[in-house]
Order: structure tokens, then C-alpha cells, then sequence
């Protein structure tokens, strides 16, 4: 049997690598991520106009992480037993009227309504992006999978932007221009979705889905347990991003005396050089396996992040760069390895990686200002400089070859 599965892996391989596909999916992934980091950028602005409390903006924060990643696996099981092609542009739609609303909103509750829109539209997107990355990939998953999430990562690096050049400008009502972008995202899914409908690959992957539950108990749990791991290593990338992006510029400002804009400069090197490194990431770890380029992003970035608390301010430009390029190179992988646990649940595990995990990083990030205000910000740094030591975890998953060996067989 393993004979047959390996004599027909062959005919796969010619399937040609959709580019055009690849490239508008990630460029929408661009355009949605940059609407989701205008919540964020708008806080010091709802902050002052609306005279919200830091406990109001938590809320909007928990809002806007609990639709938009918590419910993205739930989203993707969904779409795994029914394939919803236009469920992308109808995302969309939420998201554009969320943004609409977030523009006009009079009040607190209505704020909070509108992030809840924005939530359900990225929501809806991420799974079914990945899916459509996935499909379109021919035989370079590593490579399609960057190409679509660089997009996200450029979008988040645009937050700092968009805050200095749109939102201080205008106020509020700046978002209003993001109404636009919205619309160009629908007009381009409906492109997305024309394609998706007509992809054989759609029913092969449910047929897969159903082969793969009859695998024996033995491989179910080596199976669980490693998306149970994955999860947790994800966790701890993320909550080292969340500290980096939500915390390290009051580090700079208490310990550096820079000023507010300056810090902004190095967190957009941070976020740029980890879309660069999104990028990368993909078609290293076609080449060197899933598996070792998750266990290098993590450690080769462990003894940088343990020495950047302590660097001096000549040295953190390029320390940000090269930790922002060496940890997040996994970001797309860590999506593709989990995909690869369960080949039939391909929005699924998108959801829990790009959606459970990412987002509880961010929940997490209460936990890292808790921690502030009891050890404060110096200390706080040296813990979040250490969690990337947790990729270490990364030894404990099946290596890629053990992968293709429990799926080739339970074929």
C-alpha cells in the first residue's frame, strides 16, 4: 500500500504553483490587516475625543481579539465541511461597515459594536485565505503559504504609518478613508471566490479529511499532541511579538528617553524586517524542512532577544531587524506544519495557528502589563527577551519525513 501511495505522490508534483492566485490573496490579506491594526492605532484618538478609560479600550482590544482570532478555528471547521467560496467577499462586507461605523461611532457601545464587525470579517477571511493560499500552491506549500501570510505581517508593520500619517491628522474620522480599501478587498475576493468555485481540490481535501479519521489511535494521539504542542510554541512567539509591539516602546522611552514617534521607528524595523522574514521563511523551510526551520527561528533569535534589554542604542536597529527577521520566518511555516498534521482540516488548523494561538498571544498581553505594574518595564523585558527559549519544545514534533510516513500510510 505505502508502494501505490508513493507511485502516485508523482502525478501531484506537475500541478503548477497559481502566482497570480498567490499574489492578490496576500495582497487582500495586506489591505484586511491593515483595517484590523486601525483599531489599535485609534486608541490615543477614542481615547481623547471620547474620554474612554484604559479598562474602555481594554475592552475594545478583547472585543476585537475574540471574533477576529479566537472564533477563527471554529470558522475553519466550518468551511472544512463546507466549502464556502463567497464566504470571503461576505466577510468582507461585515468589515467594511464595521470600519464605516468606527468612523461616525457617537459612543463607547457603538465602537465596540463596529470592532465586533471588523472581528467577524477578519475572522471569516484568515481560513478561508489560507485555504485558497493552500490550493493554489501547486507544489511549493512552503513558499504559497509566505506569499499570503507577508501580506498579513505587512499590514500589521503599516500600524505605526497609519497612526502618524492618517489618524493624527484627521482624528476619527480618518478612518473613513479605510472604507475604501474595504471595498477594493470585496471587488478582489470576488475575483478570489470565481476561482475557489470552480477547484477540484476542494472535494479532494474532504475525501482526504475522511481517510485520515480512520487512522489508528496510535497516530491520533502522536497527532493531537503535536497540534497541542504547536499551539503552545505559537503561543510563546506570540506572546514575545505582543510584548515587543505593545510594550518595548515604553521600555525605550523609560530607559533610552526617546520619544513616543521615535519608538514607533523601531517597532515598524521590527515588523518590517519580520514580513521580510514571513517572506523567507516559506521557501527556506521547502528546502530544509518545516520542522528545522521552526526549531532555528526559535533558537537561532533566543540569545538576541536575551541580549536586547541590555544593548546599547547604536545596536538596537539592527537587533530588532534581525530578531524581527529570524523569529517570525516561522510564522507561515508553523500554518503549513499544522496543515500537515491534519491535511483534511485545512481551515481548521489555519484557524487554530493563525487564529487560536496569535490571538491568545495577544490576550496574553494583559498578563505582560500585569506584570509590569508589579516588577516593572526592565524586568518585564528580560522575561518576554527568554520565551523564544520555548521553541526548544519544537525537538518533541514528528519531523517532516515522519509526517509523510503516517499519512502515506494511513492512505
Amino acid at each position: 500500500m505505502a508502494i501505490d501511495t508513493a507511485a502516485q505522490k508523482p502525478a501531484t508534483l506537475p500541478e503548477p504553483t497559481m502566482y497570480r492566485i498567490l499574489v492578490v490573496i496576500g495582497f487582500v490579506h495586506l489591505l484586511n490587516d491593515s483595517i484590523q491594526a486601525i483599531v489599535p492605532a485609534m486608541f490615543p484618538i477614542l481615547e481623547a475625543s471620547m474620554g474612554l478609560t484604559f479598562t474602555q479600550l481594554g475592552v475594545i482590544t478583547f472585543a476585537l481579539n475574540l471574533t477576529a482570532s479566537l472564533i477563527q478555528p471554529i470558522v475553519g471547521r466550518y468551511t472544512d465541511q463546507r466549502p464556502s467560496p463567497y464566504a470571503l467577499p461576505i466577510g468582507l462586507c461585515f468589515t467594511f461597515f464595521g470600519v464605516l461605523g468606527l468612523a461616525l461611532a457617537p459612543s463607547f457601545g457603538f465602537v465596540v459594536i463596529s470592532v465586533i464587525f471588523i472581528g467577524i470579517g477578519s475572522a471569516t477571511f484568515h481560513p478561508e485565505g489560507s485555504r485558497v493560499a493552500n490550493m493554489a500552491a501547486g507544489g511549493r506549500r512552503g513558499l504559497a503559504q509566505s506569499i499570503y501570510q507577508v501580506g498579513g505581517n505587512g499590514g500589521q508593520a503599516l500600524a505605526p504609518l497609519i497612526t502618524a500619517l492618517v489618524l493624527v491628522p484627521l482624528g476619527q474620522s480618518g478612518a473613513l478613508w479605510f472604507t475604501l480599501v474595504a471595498a477594493v478587498a470585496i471587488g478582489l475576493l470576488v475575483y478570489i471566490a470565481r476561482w475557489y468555485a470552480h477547484q477540484e481540490p476542494v472535494t479532494a481535501k474532504r475525501k482526504q479529511g475522511q481517510r485520515q479519521n480512520k487512522a489508528p489511535a496510535a497516530y491520533k494521539k502522536l497527532l493531537l499532541f503535536s497540534i497541542v504542542l504547536l499551539v503552545f510554541i505559537v503561543f510563546a512567539r506570540s506572546w514575545f511579538q505582543a510584548g515587543i509591539t505593545s510594550f518595548y516602546a515604553f521600555h525605550l522611552i523609560e530607559n533610552y528617553g526617546m520619544t513616543i514617534q521615535e519608538a514607533q521607528i523601531y517597532l515598524f524595523v521590527f515588523l518590517a524586517a519580520g514580513a521580510v522574514g514571513t517572506f523567507c521563511g516559506g521557501p527556506l523551510a521547502d528546502r530544509f524542512g518545516k520542522r528545522n526551520l521552526i526549531i532555528m527561528s526559535f533558537l537561532g533569535a533566543a540569545p538576541l532577544t536575551m541580549v536586547l534589554p541590555h544593548a546599547p542604542s547604536f545596536l538596537l536597529y539592527p537587533l530588532l531587524a534581525l530578531i524581527g527577521f529570524i523569529i517570525i520566518s516561522s510564522f507561515a511555516v508553523t500554518v503549513v506544519y499544522a496543515q500537515d498534521l491534519f491535511p483534511g482540516s485545512i481551515g481548521m488548523a489555519s484557524g487554530l495557528i493563525v487564529g487560536l494561538a496569535f490571538g491568545m498571544g495577544a490576550v496574553g498581553s494583559i498578563g505582560l502589563g500585569a506584570l509590569i505594574d508589579w516588577m516593572g518595564i526592565t524586568y518585564t523585558m528580560l522575561f518576554i527577551g527568554a520565551l523564544p527559549i520555548l521553541g526548544i519544545l519544537t525537538v518533541f514534533l514528528p519531523s517532516d519525513q515522519r509526517l509523510n510516513e503516517i499519512h502515506g500510510e494511513e492512505l
